[in-house]
């Protein structure tokens, strides 16, 4: 089995709703999300998926879809203001938790036909989530 990892730093704002803590308030972090893509051939060039292949695909979407965004939940009373005074919104359906966005992420890069095992997003150097299927 061979494994290949790509590492996408971005950064994003978020708020959580339903939420009893600090993050129900609108704030940001400095994110990273790793993507870890596995299989059992290599084309070839002897390459599972060329690094710049993920690039390409994965860390363009995130620059053009997340970077520099506020990402909220559809249902936030924010999201139709900030969209009515021009700002930059990713909207979701779920509430834009580490997790969520993971899945986010991972689900991209599955509907680009990359073979990815699993997404991980580090929300602060201390802190992150997974997902795989």
């Amino acid at each position: 089995m061979f494994r290949v990892t790509r590492e996408i730093e971005f950064c994003y704002g978020h708020r959580l709703l339903n939420y009893d803590g600090k993050c129900k308030y609108l704030h940001g972090h400095n994110g990273k999300a790793v993507i870890v893509l596995e299989g059992e051939s290599l084309d070839e060039r002897g390459m599972l998926v060329d690094f710049s292949d993920i690039k390409k695909e994965v860390a363009t979407w995130i620059d053009q879809n997340l970077d520099h965004r506020m990402i909220l939940n559809k249902a936030d009373p924010f999201a139709k203001y900030f969209q009515q005074q021009g700002e930059p919104v990713f909207l979701i359906d779920a509430n834009p938790t580490a997790e969520n966005i993971a899945k986010l992420i991972f689900d991209f890069a599955r509907s680009q036909k990359l073979p990815v095992l699993e997404v991980s997003l580090w929300e602060t150097f201390k802190s992150y989530a997974t997902y795989r299927e």
